[in-house]
């Protein structure tokens, strides 16, 4: 595993106002950007390239790229919270984590009040199980 920030149940839980608006505006911005792909998708079926590019095309491929930034940006500030985006269509977020000293997830999904579940890094969502007491509680240095 690569260099990444561990989190207990109490710090995750404190970065989630400003995850919450992040996964908000990239959850929003996600379906605008896949609808201005499909334009442009669209408009290049009928163009040749001996044509040129006309400034429809131009316009639609600038669109995309500007959806496309700015989802980048968004994935970049919940990168720099050191947790983990998992889903698009959920707004599924992970925090590293460790559960009887071996490394797990503490798992988030937009809508969800607080962090109540836990998975291991391989099971993904399906495997959430309830936090309980074995969960990290605080980082020792």
């Amino acid at each position: 595993m690569s260099e990444f920030k561990l989190f207990t149940l109490a710090e995750a839980e404190r970065t989630l106002p400003l995850v919450r608006r992040v996964v908000q505006d990239l959850t929003a911005e996600y379906p605008v950007w896949r609808a201005a792909v499909g334009r442009f998708e669209i408009l290049t079926g009928g163009v040749r390239a001996d044509w040129g590019e006309p400034q429809e095309l131009v316009a639609a491929r600038d669109l995309v790229t500007g959806h496309a930034e700015k989802i980048n940006r968004y994935l970049e500030e919940l990168e720099a919270v050191g947790c983990v985006f998992k889903g698009f269509e959920a707004g599924l977020v992970d925090f590293y984590s460790l559960r009887d000293d071996r490394p797990i997830f503490l798992c988030w999904r937009l809508g969800e009040e607080r962090i109540t579940h836990w998975h291991e890094i391989e099971s993904g969502f399906s495997g959430r199980q309830p936090i309980d007491g074995a969960i990290l509680s605080a980082v020792t240095s």
